[in-house]
């Protein structure tokens, strides 16, 4: 195993946030999935289709929290051309 040099210490920290912030998501989805299975399975026994309401709930919850971290997140495509795109206004108007 090759080690890497040490990085900027900021840089560090943006590698360990961005880490933490998507394996936070993939919990969450771990956890919903596992969860909605047994509730899933609960439903069936009882011959109701309930479980369907809190599964589109959370679900709701996990894709905005997903948004947040694969679209607004510091490594976000969008994020990313917001920055640019304030970076040329700012330069245009110090010219």
């Amino acid at each position: 195993m090759s080690r890497q040099p040490p990085l900027d210490p900021e840089l560090e920290r943006l590698a360990q946030q961005r880490a933490n912030a998507k394996l936070g998501w993939y919990r969450h989805a771990a956890i919903y999935v596992i969860v909605n299975l047994g509730l899933f399975s609960l439903a069936f026994h009882q011959g109701r289709d309930w479980a369907i309401y809190p599964a589109l709930g959370w679900g709701l919850g996990l894709a905005i929290h997903g948004v947040a971290v694969w679209l607004h997140g510091p490594d976000g495509r969008w994020r990313e051309r917001l920055v640019a795109r304030e970076r040329q206004a700012l330069q245009r108007r110090h010219d």
